[in-house]
């Protein structure tokens, strides 16, 4: 199916031109070597560049630094100095305030005279805010007072000790213990 088209200028071909096709100018010498040039410039730095991230984000590949570059010693290291363990104290200077942490009625009184029978100050027993207190704790404010909650906690039968200060504020007393549902039966501790 030949379609004719209306003749125009561009139908007439100069007589003088000798080329069929597009026009490309002839390769310059050593072309090549400037595109090889680049990609290696480009191969140098992408590397280098990585290389430095390394050393950066890996301290142990740093100038021969690291697990695998120290000698080994014969000797051992030396042992920490040991730091003495905090013995439990009884205090009847401190003022103990005794909190009931369960549903159970009366455990604050019978933890707060178990204490006085060893020898604390029990100024307050009084039930806590929350009734779910699982373990019975003894709680200090001041690291210099953990020898007395230690102290204290022997006292309450499977009471452990923490350092808080959600106590501060209950005026006078130095030690609060909370009674929790670890702790024995009223009948269980009169026994």
């Amino acid at each position: 199916m030949a379609t004719s088209f209306q003749h125009d200028r561009f139908d007439e071909i100069p007589s003088d031109l000798q080329r069929v096709g597009a026009h490309r100018v002839p390769r310059k010498r050593g072309r090549g070597w400037v595109s090889f040039a680049w990609a290696a410039l480009a191969t140098v730095v992408l590397v280098g560049a990585g290389v430095v991230a390394l050393f950066v984000l890996n301290d142990n590949l740093s100038n021969g630094t690291g697990p695998a570059a120290s000698p080994q010693s014969s000797e051992p290291a030396p042992a920490e100095p040991e730091v003495p363990a905090v013995q439990p104290t009884v205090d009847p200077a401190l003022a103990v305030t005794v909190l009931n942490g369960t549903e159970r009625a009366g455990l604050a009184a019978a933890a707060g005279d178990t204490l006085a029978a060893a020898g604390w100050n029990v100024t307050t027993r009084s039930n806590a805010a929350t009734e779910d207190v699982t373990v019975s704790t003894v709680y200090y404010s001041d690291p210099s007072l953990e020898g007395a909650a230690l102290g204290a906690a022997q006292s309450i039968p499977g009471a452990g000790i923490a350092l808080s200060q959600d106590f501060v504020d209950l005026g006078e007393a130095s030690l609060v213990v909370v009674i929790g549902a670890n702790y024995p039966a009223i009948d269980e501790s009169a026994e």
